[in-house]
Formats: C-alpha cells, structure tokens, sequence
C-alpha cells in the first residue's frame, strides 16, 4: 500500500504538466486556441471524473467484499476489525493468524415455525425442585397450544425468601436456544404489551391441578387468543401424570434432562464437590430432610422437646397457607408421613449393611436440633461430610441466602452419588430419582418409612433381635432400589398415583429382563 500511495502522486504530478504543455502548445498556434483550449479542458475534466468515478466504484467493490470476507472467515475477522496497518510483512501476517484462537461452531436446532396464538407468561411457587417440574409442565403447555413462553419467574415470597432469577440459577440462553425447534422462548415480553403488563391490564389466575391437556387447550388457550397475554400462578402440579400425549411426555423429559442446565458457575462447584468426593471413594448422598420448616410443616416432633415442639407449631400457625394446623404426630408418623430423624436413619442405614467408611453427603440445610440429633448418625458414620466442609466459606459467599443456589448444588452431586438415599418423599427426592433413573437407573433407596418406624419402634422395644430388624429391612426395600417398575396410575386420585417426574417411564432407557422378573415377583 506505500507504493501504490507513492505511484498516485508521480500520476497526478506527470497530469499537470501534461495540461500545461498542451496549453503553451495551443496558445502558440493563434487564432481560435483559446476555444480549443477550453474545449480541451471541459473533455479532460470530464475523462478525470470518468476516472474518480472508476475509482470510487471499485474500493466500495473492494470494501464490500472484504466485508463478505470478514462474515465468513474466523480468522480474517479479528483482523479487519482492528484494521489493517498501512504497511507489513508476511511474517506479521502469520503472527496475528497463528495468535487468533479457533472457536467451536455452535450448531443450534431449527428455528420452529407456528403461528404464535399468544404470549405465556408463568410464576412459578416452591423451592428449586417444585419449580424445575412447573417449569417443564409450562413448556410443554406452551408448546401444545402454539403460543411464546416468557422465560418464568421464580418464587421469592415462599419460607425460604430466595431473591434468585431465573437466570441466577440456570442457564437462560441455553435454555432459549436449546427448545428453538419446539417453542419460541423471550426474556420479556414485545414493548407494547410489556407496558400494559406494567400498568396491571393482564388476565392472571391459577391453573386447576392435575389436569389433562385439554383443559389448556379448551380453557386457557381462548384466554390467550382474547388477551394476548395470560399469566399463570402457582404453576406446581398443574399438568396431569398419565394420559398426555407421547409427544408432550417426552417434551417434559427433554426440558427437565437438557435444557435445564444450571449456571456455569454452580455446574463448576458441583464438579468441584463431586472431584473431592470422589478422592476418598464411594460415597452415598443423605437427603435427610429433617428441617425446621419440614417439621413445622409436616407437625412431625418425634424426638422433640417441649420446647422444640411448641417452637415448631407457633411457626405452623405462623405461615396461613399452611392449611394443617392441629396435626397427631404419632399418628402422622405411624402412617409413614413423617421424615425419618436422624436417629432412625443411622439405624435403617446400618441394618442395610451400608459400610460405615461410606462418605455421607449430607444434603440438606440446617438439621434441626443440631450435633445433639446427628450424634448417634455421626458415631454409625464417623465420615459425614457437607458442603460447608468440603468447601471453603469464600467459595460459598455467593450462594448464602440463595436456598435456590445452594439446593441445585446438592442437586448435582446428588445426581452422581453412588447411592442416593431421600428420607421424605419431597420434590427435591422425586425429581433425583426420576433423572437417576434416567441416567440409566442408578442406585437410589425409596425408603418404606411406615414399615421402617414399625421395625425400629420393635426393635427398639426388643421384640426384634438385630439379625431379625436388619433381615426384615432389606427384605422389605429389595426391589425399591430404583429398578425399572411401571408408574402407577390411581384414577381420581392424582395425588396418591405415582408423580412422573419420579418415574417418567416414557423416557427412561429400555428395561432388561430384571423389570419382567420384578414384575412377576410382585
């Protein structure tokens, strides 16, 4: 390019003293040279402009494609976006394209086309797990009825207060790009309808529970066609277990499995978690959910004191959407409804002949009634470990006070644990036995608690030697080891029927001869 800026100059130097040789030349030939002079001038200004003209044409030419280069070229792109020097050499050509990383073409899936019949907009209610569900069931909806998701909000008003968004927790763009080719998926609504939305003109109201597809499709959908927008609230348990179309089955699956991925910043402290793990061996997950607000909830004191038992009821009658309030706990207890304590969870785990040099990831918040309650599960396992001490407090700083943050934490390394044992049947269980069985049914103890606290209740009255209490628990939990077994479907009865997203059987890998072995023993 210095040479090319060098020979333009020499041209246009040697054009002027062309022109004025030409004009002593006309001058000295007399009469009539003078309009010959001017005609001569009006042709050559009219050649130079032909000549910029030329000029001009060509570099936008020349710009435009290396414009067209730059879009199609990794490697040329970060170059010509810095600009190119005025002068260089090859070898700092070579220097600049060795020094450009390459980058992985991302291939994202076909872009769905549908007419958009409207705008979905959800809140989701409950802790992580609770809401994960929602969240698959209100893609599939929006999928079904041909309308545009808007990526949905998370509860921040329930006991645990957690100020999280979505995008906090998961991660938002691969969620959007992941389900392109089954549903159109925004962050916010367009502008117009944002503002109204703002200004409180939207049609909100909660979806009846449990119910089949065609409620949406017959119910909500006019709503949405009429509206534009429809807002939908307490989203939990919303979609009906069995009889949904195969299609939308596996569209929930494909949500929960793949496009619900945390943050990269908790996928990497649960690899982290699961690396030091896994430095000392096997290791089994506890989710022992013995809580202050599971307890409170549930009016489960067993191994309570006074005390503890009336701090748990004020907070019962504390939080009104907590219908219960007058609850036998006995009872409740009798009738396998309560989680286990950590009293009765050491016995149960021990008479399952669990090793007790086993790691134990506790994963769960705080026990309630503290080291007094874990002491007899920390002497049956000396190696109880939890995040707080695998970790240090800095590489939690981020997480405190986001009960959100920190339960996708122990979902991770729940999912990769050698066993996986859940003291109560919460959301939290259900949703990591059914993606534990997905992951080609890995090991996972569905603890019969009403027959668990029958056996302990005898043996801790001596009725039941220990050979007698060990042999009867596992003859009891042989097959609820998460082995492949059909969902139970109780007509009427959604809730006592078997949830799916504990045993989404329309997804899981095909059974082998265990399941008709199984089957036929029961």
């Amino acid at each position: 390019m210095c040479r090319i800026e060098r020979k333009s100059g020499e041209y246009k130097e040697g054009e002027e003293k062309r022109e004025r040789r030409i004009e002593m030349g006309l001058k000295a030939m007399g009469g009539g040279g003078e309009a010959r002079i001017d005609k001569l001038k009006s042709s050559m200004s009219r050649s130079r402009m032909k000549l910029w003209m030329i000029r001009a044409t060509t570099s936008v030419l020349l710009w435009t494609c290396v414009v067209q280069l730059t879009a199609l070229g990794d490697m040329w792109g970060p170059r010509v976006l810095k600009g190119w020097p005025s002068c260089f050499s090859q070898e700092s050509s070579v220097n600049n394209a060795v020094s450009v990383p390459l980058v992985p073409t991302l291939v994202l899936p076909p872009k769905r086309v549908y007419k958009n019949n409207g705008y979905l907009m959800v809140s989701c209610n409950g802790g992580l797990n609770q809401m994960r569900a929602a969240i698959c069931d209100m893609v599939a909806i929006a999928r079904y009825l041909n309308v545009t998701l808007i990526v949905p909000e998370l509860d921040k008003t329930s006991f645990w207060a957690d100020p999280s968004e979505f995008q906090d927790i998961f991660d938002v763009d691969h969620f959007i790009t992941s389900l392109r080719d089954e549903v159109r998926v925004l962050k916010e609504l367009p502008p117009r309808l944002k503002k109204r939305v703002e200004l409180g003109r939207v049609y909100s109201m909660p979806p009846i529970s449990w119910s089949d597809i065609s409620y949406y499709h017959d119910q909500i959908l006019p709503l949405i066609r009429k509206y534009k927008v429809v807002h939908l609230n307490r989203t939990d348990a919303r979609l009906a277990n069995n009889g949904q179309p195969l299609m939308l089955q596996k569209l929930r699956c494909r949500v929960n499995f793949s496009a619900l991925r945390f943050t990269s910043q908790i996928e990497e402290l649960g690899r982290r978690v699961i690396k030091l793990l896994r430095q000392n061996g096997p290791f089994l997950v506890l989710h022992l959910r013995y809580e202050m607000d599971m307890l409170a909830f549930s009016g489960c004191t067993q191994g309570c004191n006074n005390e503890e038992v009336e701090e748990l009821t004020r907070m019962r009658y504390a939080y009104p959407w907590w219908k219960e309030k007058i609850i036998n706990s006995e009872l409740k207890r009798k009738d396998g409804l309560c989680p286990l304590t950590p009293e009765e969870t050491a016995l149960t785990l021990s008479a399952l002949d669990i090793d007790p040099n086993f790691q134990i990831y506790i994963a769960a918040g705080e026990i309630y009634g503290g080291e007094r309650r874990m002491a007899s599960l920390a002497r049956a396992y000396p190696k109880l470990v939890r995040k707080e001490t695998l970790l240090e407090p800095s590489d939690l700083r981020f997480f405190q006070n986001h009960s959100s943050q920190m339960a996708a934490l122990d979902y991770l390394v729940s999912l990769e644990s050698d066993i996986f044992v859940p003291t109560f049947d919460g959301n939290m269980a259900k949703v990591v036995e059914g993606h534990r069985r997905f992951l080609a049914f890995k090991k996972t103890i569905l603890l019969d608690r009403g027959m668990l606290v029958n056996l302990i209740d005898q043996y801790n009255m001596g009725t039941l030697s220990w050979d007698e209490f060990s042999s009867a628990v596992k003859e009891t939990h042989a097959y609820r080891m998460g082995n492949p077994t059909k969902r139970s479907v109780i007509p009427d009865r959604p809730k006592e029927e078997d949830y799916f997203y504990a045993n989404p059987e329309e997804c899981l890998p095909p059974s082998d001869e265990s399941f008709s072995s199984m089957e036929a023993l029961r």
